[in-house]
Protein backbone atom coordinates (compact mmCIF):
# COMPACT_ATOMS: atom_id res chain seq x y z
CA UNK A 1 0.00 0.00 0.00
CA UNK A 2 1.60 3.76 -0.88
CA UNK A 3 1.36 6.35 1.18
CA UNK A 4 -2.11 7.59 -0.51
CA UNK A 5 -4.12 4.98 -0.04
CA UNK A 6 -3.30 4.85 3.64
CA UNK A 7 -5.65 7.98 4.14
CA UNK A 8 -7.85 8.26 1.20
CA UNK A 9 -10.31 6.90 1.82
CA UNK A 10 -12.83 7.65 4.65
CA UNK A 11 -13.08 4.06 6.56
CA UNK A 12 -9.81 4.75 7.12
CA UNK A 13 -9.90 7.83 8.74
CA UNK A 14 -10.37 8.07 12.56
CA UNK A 15 -13.82 9.44 13.74
CA UNK A 16 -13.05 12.94 15.07
CA UNK A 17 -14.86 14.33 18.26
CA UNK A 18 -17.01 17.69 16.95
CA UNK A 19 -15.40 19.65 19.44
CA UNK A 20 -11.71 18.69 18.19
CA UNK A 21 -12.73 19.21 14.43
CA UNK A 22 -14.24 22.87 15.50
CA UNK A 23 -10.23 23.46 16.94
CA UNK A 24 -8.50 22.28 14.05
CA UNK A 25 -10.62 24.20 12.14
CA UNK A 26 -9.89 27.41 14.86
CA UNK A 27 -6.37 27.32 13.44
CA UNK A 28 -7.08 28.80 10.14
CA UNK A 29 -9.66 31.23 11.01
CA UNK A 30 -9.78 34.46 13.01
CA UNK A 31 -13.18 34.62 14.14
CA UNK A 32 -13.40 32.11 16.89
CA UNK A 33 -14.31 32.86 20.05
CA UNK A 34 -12.97 31.52 24.03
CA UNK A 35 -16.50 31.67 24.01
CA UNK A 36 -17.72 29.35 21.17
CA UNK A 37 -14.98 27.29 21.92
CA UNK A 38 -16.33 27.31 25.67
CA UNK A 39 -19.47 26.27 24.52
CA UNK A 40 -18.72 23.31 22.72
CA UNK A 41 -16.30 21.47 25.50
CA UNK A 42 -19.15 22.37 28.06
CA UNK A 43 -21.09 19.94 25.82
CA UNK A 44 -18.98 17.33 26.47
CA UNK A 45 -19.06 16.54 30.20
CA UNK A 46 -15.98 14.17 30.34
CA UNK A 47 -13.80 16.63 28.57
CA UNK A 48 -14.95 19.50 30.92
CA UNK A 49 -14.55 17.12 33.96
CA UNK A 50 -10.79 17.17 32.82
CA UNK A 51 -9.96 20.42 31.88
CA UNK A 52 -11.76 21.66 35.21
CA UNK A 53 -9.60 19.15 36.90
CA UNK A 54 -6.45 20.41 34.66
CA UNK A 55 -7.28 24.44 36.07
CA UNK A 56 -7.86 23.31 39.60
CA UNK A 57 -4.82 20.93 40.13
CA UNK A 58 -1.91 21.87 42.29
CA UNK A 59 0.42 22.47 39.31
CA UNK A 60 -0.75 26.08 38.74
CA UNK A 61 -0.87 27.60 42.82
CA UNK A 62 -4.41 28.98 42.52
CA UNK A 63 -5.71 30.86 45.47
CA UNK A 64 -9.03 29.98 44.13
CA UNK A 65 -11.22 27.19 42.57
CA UNK A 66 -12.17 27.84 38.77
CA UNK A 67 -15.43 26.43 38.37
CA UNK A 68 -16.58 26.94 34.74
CA UNK A 69 -15.06 25.63 31.16
CA UNK A 70 -14.77 29.77 30.72
CA UNK A 71 -12.54 30.27 33.16
CA UNK A 72 -10.50 27.83 32.67
CA UNK A 73 -9.67 28.60 29.29
CA UNK A 74 -8.79 32.16 30.64
CA UNK A 75 -6.77 30.99 33.23
CA UNK A 76 -4.81 28.46 31.11
CA UNK A 77 -4.90 30.12 27.94
CA UNK A 78 -6.78 29.31 24.69
CA UNK A 79 -3.73 28.12 22.62
CA UNK A 80 -3.08 25.40 25.79
CA UNK A 81 -6.64 24.64 25.42
CA UNK A 82 -6.57 23.64 21.81
CA UNK A 83 -3.99 21.60 21.91
CA UNK A 84 -5.15 19.76 24.84
CA UNK A 85 -8.89 19.03 23.38
CA UNK A 86 -6.73 18.62 20.28
CA UNK A 87 -4.69 16.09 22.08
CA UNK A 88 -8.03 14.86 24.05
CA UNK A 89 -9.63 14.24 20.59
CA UNK A 90 -7.44 12.43 18.83
CA UNK A 91 -6.62 9.88 21.90
CA UNK A 92 -10.41 9.51 21.80
CA UNK A 93 -10.34 8.62 18.17
CA UNK A 94 -7.29 6.20 17.69
CA UNK A 95 -8.36 4.21 21.42
CA UNK A 96 -9.21 1.27 19.74
CA UNK A 97 -5.66 0.76 17.89
CA UNK A 98 -4.55 -3.01 18.54
CA UNK A 99 -0.78 -3.91 19.06
CA UNK A 100 0.11 -0.08 20.79
CA UNK A 101 0.87 0.36 24.64
CA UNK A 102 -1.60 3.35 23.86
CA UNK A 103 -0.86 4.88 27.57
CA UNK A 104 2.73 4.32 26.88
CA UNK A 105 2.56 6.17 23.44
CA UNK A 106 0.57 9.31 24.38
CA UNK A 107 2.56 10.06 27.60
CA UNK A 108 5.83 9.71 24.60
CA UNK A 109 4.09 11.84 22.75
CA UNK A 110 3.05 14.48 25.76
CA UNK A 111 6.59 14.17 27.16
CA UNK A 112 7.92 14.93 23.46
CA UNK A 113 5.81 17.94 23.14
CA UNK A 114 6.52 19.30 26.84
CA UNK A 115 10.58 18.88 26.37
CA UNK A 116 9.99 20.79 22.67
CA UNK A 117 8.15 23.55 23.83
CA UNK A 118 10.58 24.28 26.51
CA UNK A 119 13.73 23.65 23.91
CA UNK A 120 11.09 26.43 21.67
CA UNK A 121 11.38 28.85 24.32
CA UNK A 122 14.91 28.77 24.79
CA UNK A 123 15.80 29.04 21.05
CA UNK A 124 12.94 31.95 20.10
CA UNK A 125 10.94 29.91 18.47
CA UNK A 126 6.94 29.88 18.62
CA UNK A 127 6.75 27.34 21.78
CA UNK A 128 2.78 26.57 21.09
CA UNK A 129 3.41 25.72 17.80
CA UNK A 130 6.03 23.62 18.51
CA UNK A 131 3.69 21.74 21.12
CA UNK A 132 0.95 20.92 18.83
CA UNK A 133 3.46 19.42 16.69
CA UNK A 134 5.00 17.48 18.93
CA UNK A 135 1.70 16.31 20.60
CA UNK A 136 0.28 15.11 17.02
CA UNK A 137 3.49 14.15 14.90
CA UNK A 138 3.07 10.86 16.79
CA UNK A 139 -0.58 10.24 15.08
CA UNK A 140 1.05 8.43 11.73
CA UNK A 141 1.91 5.39 13.53
CA UNK A 142 -1.79 5.27 14.99
CA UNK A 143 -3.01 5.33 11.67
CA UNK A 144 0.08 2.69 10.32
CA UNK A 145 -1.59 0.21 13.13
CA UNK A 146 -4.92 0.77 12.09
CA UNK A 147 -4.72 0.31 8.45
CA UNK A 148 -1.77 -1.81 8.21
CA UNK A 149 -1.73 -4.27 11.50
CA UNK A 150 -0.12 -7.09 9.80
CA UNK A 151 2.71 -5.28 7.80
CA UNK A 152 3.34 -3.02 10.92
CA UNK A 153 3.04 -6.11 13.69
CA UNK A 154 6.41 -7.56 11.87
CA UNK A 155 8.03 -4.43 12.06
CA UNK A 156 6.92 -3.98 15.94
CA UNK A 157 8.51 -7.92 16.16
CA UNK A 158 12.05 -6.03 14.83
CA UNK A 159 11.74 -2.94 16.65
CA UNK A 160 9.42 -0.64 19.30
CA UNK A 161 7.68 1.83 17.87
CA UNK A 162 9.58 4.28 19.97
CA UNK A 163 12.91 3.27 19.10
CA UNK A 164 15.51 5.84 17.31
CA UNK A 165 15.69 3.72 14.14
CA UNK A 166 12.30 2.95 13.65
CA UNK A 167 11.23 5.40 11.02
CA UNK A 168 14.22 4.13 9.00
CA UNK A 169 12.93 0.56 9.53
CA UNK A 170 9.47 2.11 8.33
CA UNK A 171 11.11 3.60 5.09
CA UNK A 172 12.84 1.02 3.81
CA UNK A 173 9.90 -1.57 4.51
CA UNK A 174 7.01 0.46 3.07
CA UNK A 175 8.43 3.27 1.56
CA UNK A 176 7.43 5.77 3.93
CA UNK A 177 7.29 6.44 7.66
CA UNK A 178 4.94 7.50 10.56
CA UNK A 179 6.26 11.26 10.35
CA UNK A 180 5.19 10.95 6.30
CA UNK A 181 1.85 9.39 7.51
CA UNK A 182 1.24 11.96 10.12
CA UNK A 183 1.68 14.94 7.50
CA UNK A 184 -0.77 13.90 5.18
CA UNK A 185 -3.33 13.20 8.03
CA UNK A 186 -2.80 17.39 9.38
CA UNK A 187 -2.97 18.36 5.79
CA UNK A 188 -5.96 16.60 4.99
CA UNK A 189 -7.63 18.21 8.34
CA UNK A 190 -6.58 21.55 6.94
CA UNK A 191 -4.33 22.50 9.64
CA UNK A 192 -1.39 25.43 8.82
CA UNK A 193 1.44 24.57 5.99
CA UNK A 194 4.10 25.28 8.49
CA UNK A 195 3.02 22.69 11.00
CA UNK A 196 2.43 19.98 8.52
CA UNK A 197 5.51 21.12 7.05
CA UNK A 198 7.46 20.75 10.70
CA UNK A 199 5.33 17.27 11.41
CA UNK A 200 6.67 15.80 8.31
CA UNK A 201 10.04 17.31 8.99
CA UNK A 202 10.48 15.89 12.15
CA UNK A 203 12.27 12.41 11.56
CA UNK A 204 15.33 14.35 9.73
CA UNK A 205 14.96 18.37 10.06
CA UNK A 206 18.27 19.02 8.98
CA UNK A 207 18.38 17.48 6.02
CA UNK A 208 14.49 18.48 4.86
CA UNK A 209 14.39 20.72 1.50
CA UNK A 210 13.51 23.84 3.81
CA UNK A 211 14.59 23.83 7.35
CA UNK A 212 11.68 24.45 10.42
CA UNK A 213 13.04 25.05 13.81
CA UNK A 214 9.92 24.04 15.15
CA UNK A 215 10.72 20.10 13.68
CA UNK A 216 13.75 20.58 15.04
CA UNK A 217 12.74 21.41 18.44
CA UNK A 218 10.42 18.47 18.21
CA UNK A 219 13.29 16.30 17.32
CA UNK A 220 14.93 17.16 20.27
CA UNK A 221 11.52 16.97 22.39
CA UNK A 222 11.49 13.12 20.66
CA UNK A 223 15.05 12.62 22.19
CA UNK A 224 14.39 13.64 25.71
CA UNK A 225 11.02 11.90 25.43
CA UNK A 226 12.31 8.61 24.53
CA UNK A 227 15.23 8.18 26.86
CA UNK A 228 12.14 9.34 30.03
CA UNK A 229 10.24 6.25 28.80
CA UNK A 230 13.78 4.20 28.28
CA UNK A 231 14.46 5.81 31.94
CA UNK A 232 18.11 6.00 30.08
CA UNK A 233 20.99 6.75 31.90
CA UNK A 234 22.79 10.00 31.83
CA UNK A 235 25.67 7.98 30.06
CA UNK A 236 23.00 6.30 27.43
CA UNK A 237 21.27 9.70 26.98
CA UNK A 238 24.94 11.95 26.59
CA UNK A 239 25.72 8.39 23.81
CA UNK A 240 22.16 9.31 21.57
CA UNK A 241 21.94 13.24 21.92
CA UNK A 242 21.26 14.55 18.73
CA UNK A 243 24.13 16.41 18.79
CA UNK A 244 24.07 18.37 14.94
CA UNK A 245 20.55 18.96 15.66
CA UNK A 246 20.94 20.42 19.27
CA UNK A 247 24.16 22.73 17.95
CA UNK A 248 21.60 24.29 15.42
CA UNK A 249 19.03 25.11 18.36
CA UNK A 250 22.14 26.72 20.27
CA UNK A 251 21.09 23.93 22.77
CA UNK A 252 24.24 21.38 23.50
CA UNK A 253 24.20 18.09 25.82
CA UNK A 254 25.80 20.39 28.34
CA UNK A 255 22.89 22.55 28.32
CA UNK A 256 20.29 20.49 28.11
CA UNK A 257 21.38 18.28 31.07
CA UNK A 258 21.22 20.93 33.37
CA UNK A 259 18.80 23.28 32.30
CA UNK A 260 15.79 21.10 31.13
CA UNK A 261 13.73 20.25 33.80
CA UNK A 262 12.10 16.38 34.79
CA UNK A 263 9.49 15.85 31.99
CA UNK A 264 7.35 14.69 34.28
CA UNK A 265 7.81 18.30 36.02
CA UNK A 266 6.85 20.04 32.36
CA UNK A 267 3.71 18.55 31.69
CA UNK A 268 2.62 17.82 35.34
CA UNK A 269 -1.68 17.47 35.13
CA UNK A 270 -1.35 17.53 31.20
CA UNK A 271 -1.75 13.65 31.31
CA UNK A 272 -5.10 13.34 32.51
CA UNK A 273 -5.98 15.43 29.31
CA UNK A 274 -5.66 12.34 26.88
CA UNK A 275 -6.64 9.49 29.31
Amino acid sequence: MDLKSLIDHPSKLPTVPQVTQRVIASFGSDEVSISEIAELIEADPVLSAKLLRLANSAYFHLSRTIGTVDDALRMLGFVMVRNLVLGNGMAAAFRNTKGMDLQQFWRYNLYAASAARWVAGKAGENADLVFTVGLMSGIGQLQMHVVLPQEVLALDKQMHVLDAGRAALEKESLGFHNADVAAELAQLWNFPAPIVHAMRCVIDPLNAKEYSEAAACVHLGNWAARNAIQQSTPEQMQASFPLAVGERLGMGWDRVNEEMPPLAELCAGLEDMLA
